[in-house]
């Protein structure tokens, strides 16, 4: 089938989106957390899958993949906290589901605080609006809060991201305040693990493949109260070995993740690795400038690695999967960084360059099938 682009990060189809998909050329899309997917009982149902599987197709694209599920069914998952395993029997109910819609396809992150930044409006290339971290000013709290993957927060459709915006109605904690209890890494890594051994089997059976984004930024401290743990290389080939080699588990290679770790030699690592086992689901094509402890966000092409020699070992590596743009710079007349949730921000130009440019490379290379 070859190496091709999808429309990535999608928080919500509509009319808008789905014609920037055309005009792009773009004919697969990954939605991220979806907010066309309620699950109101805990997870997603048959109905509610098969309404947004016919809404895509209709639209001409299909769905590749789902990532994500609400935080309300997989925080206690995450953390070990009392009702893990109610969420767990929803999260099976959920894989049963997708497969019945005819959806194979489920990233998932173990980050219970999620990502985390310091600066969501840092000058890019020309003046272009990007994110950044610097773990020195992490103490002051999550620049990303109030994003609706972070603990106790949802973002109002169009709002702008602040640290302790205002929640959304009937939320509870304050956006990136710390857990309870702090999680140290020996915990995360059980979690992790009771986790994979409840829903593997499941997923085997309906034939899902569940597909791990590395922790970001990959810092070897914990953020929010939480240890991260998929912070390197060595770390993603031991989640791998957690898996047990069940077939139904694979990697979200989130590029800008691994080039936060040490650059364009964790990707060629993470790579050599995964891709001839064939275990990289998905791809997140971006990257940054720096690594941890302190980086900042780019356009494709002027940051740590070399776009094409990465995506030629992709290649070579056996890959001929989707990638998607990922986050991306926002530039002139764009309304906010990847941070911003709204459609008129979605469908920017900054993210019509990065799909442009991606599109470019594969048919340059020969790789687009």
């Amino acid at each position: 089938m070859g190496i091709r682009v999808s429309l990535g990060h999608v928080e919500r189809l509509d009319d808008a989106i789905a014609t920037f998909a055309r005009q792009l050329g773009i004919r697969g899309v990954q939605l991220h957390a979806p907010a066309d997917l309620p699950g109101e009982d805990g997870h997603w149902t048959v109905a509610e899958l098969v309404a947004l599987r016919d809404r895509c197709e209709a639209a001409g694209l299909a769905i590749d993949g789902l990532e994500n599920v609400p935080v309300a069914h997989f925080n206690k998952i995450q953390r070990g906290a009392p009702g893990r395993d109610e969420q767990i029997e929803n999260y099976r109910t959920t894989v049963r589901n997708m497969a019945r819609a005819g959806i194979f396809l489920l990233g998932y992150n173990f980050l219970p605080s999620y990502v985390w930044r310091t600066d969501m409006k840092a000058v890019g290339r020309g003046g272009a609006t990007v994110t950044a971290f610097d773990l020195a000013a992490a103490d002051a709290g999550n620049a990303l809060a109030g994003y609706k993957l972070t603990p106790g927060a949802e973002l109002t459709p169009g709002a702008e991201l602040t640290p302790g915006a205002e929640l959304a109605p009937g939320a509870e904690p304050t956006p990136g305040a710390a857990p309870a209890e702090p999680i140290e890494a020996d915990q995360m890594w059980a979690n992790h693990q009771y986790f994979l051994d409840a829903v593997l089997p499941v997923a085997e059976q309906a034939g899902v493949r569940l597909a791990l984004h590395p922790d970001d930024p990959p810092v070897d401290v914990a953020l929010g109260g939480a240890a991260r743990i998929f912070t390197s290389p060595a770390a993603l080939i031991a989640a791998f070995l957690q898996a047990g080699g069940s077939p139904a588990w694979g990697l979200d290679l989130c590029l800008g993740t691994v080039s936060e770790m040490a650059g364009e030699k964790a990707i060629t690592e993470v790579i050599d690795f995964f891709g001839p086992k064939g275990r990289i689901c998905y791809v997140h094509f971006r990257d940054v400038q720096g690594v941890v402890p302190s980086f900042r966000e780019c356009f494709l092409g002027e940051g740590n690695f070399d776009p094409a020699v990465v995506m030629r070992q992709l290649a070579a590596s056996g890959f001929d999967g989707f990638l998607i743009d990922d986050h991306v710079p926002a530039m002139v007349g764009d309304p906010g960084t990847w941070g911003d949730t709204s459609t008129a921000a979605y469908c920017s130009r900054g993210r019509a360059y990065a799909i442009g440019y991606l599109q470019g490379l594969l048919k340059a290379l020969g790789l687009d099938g």
